[in-house]
């Protein structure tokens, strides 16, 4: 008998799930295959509660990572009915079908069902120096930044390195020597901070044809980051600071 995924009381409300899987696990099978889970949820359960629901009363042998289940760690990113989406931020009562499918994120290999190696995304983040390059002396107190310095990159500042952008982008798909949107993103964050010193090295590393020249604007990336972070406008500014040599470090439209 199904299970909620909160609870084994049933309500008016209950929503009469099929969930769809694919299923992989490379010590017992030749390819992937979907398996399909009959389950009862509740209007505000997450996609994340029906899937551990699945795990803990159904199939234990279920891989997916979790953490948080707060939209912060990024680790439970995986496609939700075609699209790449943190599981515990999608709720049962915005789905439009009783229908779900759920899938690991593209372009990475898979290690079992929905568990991705992360290894080459992050291979990827460290090569773009995703650190503040400052070799100034140290003041005495901290390095200050006006309110218009800050404004520059703070947008960039929110990525949890969950992939869904990266892996969301079809040049990604086909060239996995692609930096991707993620280290293209965190190589913002650093480029335009006023206290960093490292930008020039930064934009020689992804003058390159596996750097932002990779990216074909398409605006999956945008569409897929959970936090709601203008993913093409971010690699569009470093691509005009390339073109341009210069590298604005405060926002003209906020008063310092």
């Amino acid at each position: 008998m199904a299970q909620s995924a909160t609870s084994p009381t049933a309500s008016s409300e209950v929503r009469h799930l099929t969930v769809r899987i694919m299923r992989f696990n490379p010590e017992a099978d030749e390819r992937p295959h979907w398996e399909q889970y009959p389950m009862d949820a509740e209007p505000w359960d997450r996609v994340l509660d029906v899937i551990q629901n699945i795990k803990w009363y159904h199939d234990d042998t279920l891989g997916l990572r979790r953490s948080c289940a707060h939209g912060v760690c990024g680790s439970d990113a995986m496609r939700i009915n075609g699209r790449n989406q943190l599981a515990c931020k999608v709720l049962v009562k915005s789905l439009t079908s009783d229908t779900i499918t759920v899938e690991p994120i593209l372009g990475l290999p898979v290690i079992k069902d929905l568990i991705v190696d992360m290894k080459p995304f992050f291979d990827h983040y460290k090569s773009v120096m995703p650190f503040l390059v400052n070799d100034d002396p140290a003041p005495t107190t901290e390095r200050l930044q006006s309110q218009a310095e800050r404004e520059v990159y703070d947008e960039t500042t929110k990525c949890i390195l969950c992939a869904c952008c990266t892996t969301a982008c079809p040049p990604f798909w086909g060239d996995r020597k692609y930096v991707g949107p993620a280290a293209i993103v965190n190589a913002h964050r650093f480029i335009f901070d006023s206290r960093d010193r490292g930008a020039s090295e930064r934009l020689e590393i992804l003058n390159d044809a596996e750097g932002v020249w990779r990216c074909r604007t398409v605006f999956n990336c945008t569409e897929a980051c959970p936090r709601g972070i203008q993913v093409t406008k971010a690699i569009s500014q470093v691509k005009r600071a390339l073109l341009t040599g210069e590298v604005p470090k405060a926002s003209p439209t906020v008063e310092s």
